[in-house]
């Protein structure tokens, strides 16, 4: 019996492919589109607003990802806070229900924003043939996946980190989510190639994308609005609240390897036994910080840590968080005692200098600084256990971003290199 060629086998795997994809296209065009475009117009009377193209553009767009079982979810700020506003009304109606008036995403706006989770994705590259054969112009923006970037082999892997689809004169900004190790999810920079058209569409004016952003994992409902069945975030307060703040920086990794090549990492039963522990007391001090809903950041010996060599420094001893002192909250030393971690020291005052340290497992401790604000500039005390002698340490004012860092998402100063200058000088390689 004669062997099958593989030009033969491939050339089945493709027609095969294809009128797969063709029979899709033909499903949605005489089957879902007849059966979407009758359950939308069964009110009574006239439907105002319902012919506007950003209303048109986001059926399109719902049914285009129904069809292909692709769960996104809306993250558009402008629809959200108008659904939050009544989000009674909004909970309580039906598909099903009358609705004479477009009141949501008929409101005049270039971009409407979904988003989804890239593992949960099964067919991008069909649901990206479909959606221009309905007429959409999409983009598709991508970049290296900074998580391959410890690893040479894998550094410079590209994943999807947007798509922009245009259906006339609005646009769909689906916004690409990639789940990260400390169970969160992590959207990309929107950063155009050379060959990209500028005028595509108003770039500037998109709500996300000009860097990259972190954010919890949302648990998602289905809500009807305006006729339109689609998911939103359960708690849309919470997500709203997220935005402003959802400032993403990477570790350095290349940075990183660069000094480990100069400066061989300690590898002694000791110092891996220190940084076990000292991931363990970072990940509780996490846990216990985020209940009281208390900002933090990773400060002093930890902050460079991270900075420089993407991991906690093995001779460090201990573990460093800096809070605002505005966010302080008297019951913060009794959750730190509940959570297993006695207080050891308390220097300063609320009003000045406060500084507490607590004691973790085999005599890891714990520092949590507390800053304060002038005009110019940021300060946080300081107290010598032995001698009681008092310091102040200067830091120019900074801003707070999310970064990953032993598997867990943490923040630190955005201006991470002025920060850490002030705390250590420009040469920090040797410390």
């Amino acid at each position: 019996m004669s062997r099958i060629s593989k030009n033969v086998i491939l050339v089945v795997l493709t027609l095969t492919s294809s009128a797969f994809l063709l029979f899709q296209l033909y499903y949605y065009k005489h089957y879902l589109s007849a059966k979407n475009g009758s359950g939308l117009s069964k009110s009574k009377g006239s439907r105002i607003g319902f012919d506007g193209m950003q209303w048109r553009a986001v059926k399109k767009f719902i049914m285009l990802t129904s069809s292909q079982n692709v769960r996104v979810f809306l993250i558009d700020p402008l629809i959200l806070e108008l659904i939050n506003k009544n989000f009674e009304q909004v909970k309580n109606t039906s598909h099903a229900s009358s609705t004479s008036e477009c009141k949501v995403f008929c409101v005049p706006r270039d971009f409407t924003t979904f988003a989804l989770q890239y593992q949960l994705w099964k067919n991008e590259e069909g649901w990206f043939w479909i959606a221009e054969n309905m007429g959409f112009q999409c983009l598709k923006i991508e970049s290296k996946d900074p998580r391959l970037d410890w690893i040479d082999s894998l550094s410079g892997t590209e994943i999807p980190l947007h798509y922009i689809c245009k259906l006339a004169s609005h646009a769909i900004h689906l916004v690409v989510f990639h789940e990260r190790s400390g169970n969160y999810l992590w959207h990309g920079h929107l950063r155009l190639k050379g060959h990209v058209d500028r005028k595509f569409v108003p770039f500037r004016k998109l709500q996300f994308g000009r860097y990259p952003g972190a954010f919890d994992r949302p648990e998602l409902q289905q809500i009807t609005v305006d006729g339109l069945d689609v998911l939103i975030p359960k708690d849309p307060v919470h997500f709203l609240e997220e935005i402003p703040h959802s400032r993403f920086i990477e570790c350095r990794y290349k940075e990183a390897r660069a000094f480990f090549q100069q400066y061989l990492d300690d590898n002694t039963v000791e110092a891996m036994t220190f940084q076990k522990r000292a991931k363990e007391l970072l990940q509780l001090a996490a846990k216990t910080l985020k209940k009281l809903g208390v900002r933090f950041w990773l400060s002093s010996g930890t902050c460079l840590g991270w900075f420089r060599q993407c991991s906690i420094i093995p001779y460090s001893k201990d573990v460093d968080l800096g809070i605002f002192i505005q966010d302080y909250k008297s019951d913060i030393i009794s959750a730190f005692q509940d959570a297993g971690l006695p207080l050891k020291h308390k220097f300063g005052k609320v009003e000045d200098s406060l500084e507490l340290s607590f004691q973790g497992k085999d005599d890891v401790k714990l520092d949590i600084f507390f800053f304060y604000e002038e005009t110019d500039h940021m300060w946080n005390g300081g107290t010598q256990a032995k001698t009681g002698k008092k310091f102040k340490y200067l830091f120019p004012k900074f801003t707070l971003c999310w970064t990953e860092f032993v598997d867990t998402k943490f923040r630190v100063p955005c201006e991470t290199v002025e920060y850490i200058e002030a705390n250590y000088g420009k040469n920090q390689q040797g410390l």
